[in-house]
């Protein structure tokens, strides 16, 4: 069902706040539309997060770009999302265009920025029309900020700069879906309200027939039609989550015998890592909030990564982690850390050059006879490899700043298909540490981690559950949304 025309129409996801459900609602459509034989792209002008994805190419984009190229089945490109920010403090972040870093900037400077960085916006987002039938554009936060309307790349900025129209998402789960969408439209200028061809009702539960009158008042006062009510997606957790946020949504239900604890640092990253561990029966994943203590009965405790490295360690210090990780460690127990939870564990962090703020120093956990120093160059590379312990095989990526050396780096955890070594160990094994993202996603490898920590692995395939999740979500949409009539608003 491809474009007779050859012009690729685009239509432009925006929400009434943040975690509404945009990036599952387009990686959704995505694959639904795919699925209709159409040559679909994703697109986010602009997005914040931590969570990030190397690409082919050497670069990287946010995470939920990277599940919609997947739920297109193509490859992720640094033009999916051309601009992204990696937050480094409250009020600043690092600045990636087009998949590489060129600098950091606090978040007032940044709105200054963004003139500068619309024409290469608008330059990918023309690329990816000239390989597809239509465009999915995902926008970032909420419609409604109109404080920072001015410069804007993400929302109704982009919309009008991109010529698409609009859909309104809102979330009634969170509750006062009503009062979101039709507040968006109070606040909205005229010619950005115009924009808007529809909205959607999102994370819907019970009986629909019950909100018929709700949907109705919406359109009424906006001018704006309803396009669907959508029902809660209960698979959503078991796709990569963006945000943080989700790992507030903790569950208490999974009763596994082999607990595996893990510190939410302050500028966590990453933390997609464990998104495979989750789904395994026999873990118990706890993610430790701050004040919190790390549990007496954890039997591993995973270090993740993190998007400021000196920071998260002076946090972890302040929570008592660290007298907790000694602990655990006198008990017996097991420590793995990856990528910035590696250089965590060393004995000194060293910034000379300010990468991560203010040039410093720090001393690490001291559990790793190694030391880091972070560098300005950044590794983006996907690798793959086995591990030395157990030879099992694995694929993943590096994503990080700094090198690592020292006398447990002569006990490395992996070693790359070209013979690099990767990680390292503690004489007794029990401590170990990785720069490499991804590694429970492949299921041999997960498997050998189980079996260190005397369990076992049930017997499923994490990538095509990933790839099965995303048909059922796009047969879920198909069924809520009038995917002909969305089609119809495209332009």
């Amino acid at each position: 069902m491809q474009n007779p025309s050859g012009a690729a129409k685009a239509l432009m996801f925006q929400g009434t706040g943040s975690d509404v459900g945009k990036s599952l609602i387009v990686a959704g459509l995505c694959r639904a539309l795919t699925n209709r034989g159409m040559r679909v792209r994703p697109f986010k002008p602009q997005n914040m997060s931590n969570n990030s994805a190397v690409t082919a190419d050497g670069g990287e984009i946010a995470r939920a770009q990277a599940l919609q190229a997947r739920a297109c089945k193509v490859v992720p490109s640094v033009h999916m999302n051309p601009v992204l920010l990696k937050p480094q403090s409250d009020a600043g972040a690092q600045v990636v265009v087009l998949g590489k870093v060129i600098g950091n900037a606090a978040a007032r400077e940044f709105q200054s920025m963004k003139p500068a960085l619309l024409p290469s916006v608008i330059a990918s987002f023309a690329r990816l029309k000239a390989e597809a039938d239509i465009v999915l554009v995902e926008g970032a936060g909420s419609a409604a900020e109109v404080n920072l309307r001015a410069n804007d790349i993400a929302n109704m900025g982009f919309a009008r700069a991109g010529g698409a129209p609009v859909i309104l998402i809102g979330d009634i789960d969170r509750g006062g879906v009503i009062a979101q969408i039709v507040g968006t439209r109070a606040v909205l200028d005229p010619a950005d309200a115009a924009l808007i061809a529809g909205f959607l009702v999102n994370k819907f539960r019970g009986d629909p027939t019950l909100f018929q009158s709700g949907m109705d008042l919406i359109a009424r006062h906006t001018a704006w039609p309803g396009l669907g009510l959508i029902p809660y997606f209960l698979d959503a957790g078991r796709l990569p989550a963006e945000d943080a946020v989700a790992l507030e949504r903790r569950s208490t239900a999974n009763g596994g015998t082999i607990v595996v604890a893990v510190p939410r640092l302050a500028h966590i990253a990453n933390f997609d890592d464990l998104d495979p561990l989750k789904l395994e029966p026999s873990i118990r994943l706890a993610i430790v909030d701050p004040g919190e203590a790390l549990p007496a009965n954890a039997d591993l405790v995973i270090l993740p990564g993190s998007k400021a490295t000196i920071s998260d360690l002076e946090d972890f210090r302040r929570n008592g982690w660290d007298i907790d990780l000694k602990a655990h460690v006198r008990r017996g127990g097991r420590v793995l850390g990856i990528c910035g939870g590696y250089q965590m564990l060393g004995r000194l962090v060293a910034d000379p050059d300010g990468v991560e703020g203010r040039p410093r120093s720090m001393p690490g956990l001291g559990l790793l006879d190694v030391h880091t120093v972070l560098t300005k160059d950044k590794t983006l590379t996907e690798v793959a490899g086995t591990s030395l312990a157990d030879g099992a095989p694995f694929r993943g990526y590096e994503m990080h700043v700094g090198r690592t050396d020292g006398p447990d780096c002569a006990r490395p955890l992996l070693r790359f298909a070209d013979g690099r070594p990767d990680g390292a160990r503690s004489a007794d094994g029990r401590i170990c540490a990785t720069y490499v993202h991804g590694l429970f996603a492949y299921d041999r490898q997960r498997a050998a981690f189980l079996s260190w920590l005397g369990g076992s692995a049930v017997a499923f395939s994490y990538e095509a559950d990933i790839d099965r999740i995303l048909d059922t979500l796009g047969d879920h949409l198909t069924r809520h949304i009038d995917l002909d009539r969305l089609l119809s608003l495209a332009n």
